[in-house]
């Protein structure tokens, strides 16, 4: 999958499926993409390959408190990418909004929606949680894999 931010200066390409899909109904998310959700597809940083363009990372507030640095482009100032203090810069979460098939990367889960916007319906199909979850209970087990992997990895 590729993807690039709205003027075309950063372009990217997923060399793998994203380890899980993330539709996030939390205030933050909210006040930062100016909707009513963010969509990430969690991925392993080394399986964001940039074709053209250096993405600008700024360091945001975040519900943690550990801040978010968000990747954006210096032209045009779409972020394409964030990388969240729990991970670190291990994983990407990519906006889908950005790809050039956002169709390919439908939510896996509905979290923090307990705050979720009243006029917004979810599909009954996909989990919903009012807050957030526990991987083992949701995510694929080659997701899983990949994720142990990732962490003995930062380990080593």
């Amino acid at each position: 999958m590729e993807g690039r931010c709205t003027c075309g200066e950063i372009r990217y390409r997923l060399t793998e499926a994203p380890l899980f899909v993330h539709c996030c109904h939390c205030t933050w998310c909210q006040r930062e993409t100016g909707s009513a959700f963010a969509l990430n597809a969690m991925i392993e940083t080394a399986h964001v390959e940039l074709l053209a363009g250096t993405p600008e990372g700024v360091v945001i507030p975040s519900a943690s408190g550990k801040g978010q640095e968000i990747l954006r482009c210096p032209r045009c100032r779409v972020a394409v990418w964030s990388h969240y203090a729990g991970a670190g810069r291990a994983v990407a979460f990519v906006r889908v909004g950005t790809l050039d098939d956002p169709g390919r990367c439908p939510p896996d889960i509905h979290i923090f929606t307990s705050t979720r916007l009243p006029w917004v319906t979810l599909d009954e199909r996909v989990p919903v949680l009012p807050e957030y979850y526990s991987r083992k209970a949701h995510w694929p087990e080659a997701s899983l894999r990949r994720w142990q992997a990732l962490r003995e990895q930062a380990g080593s």
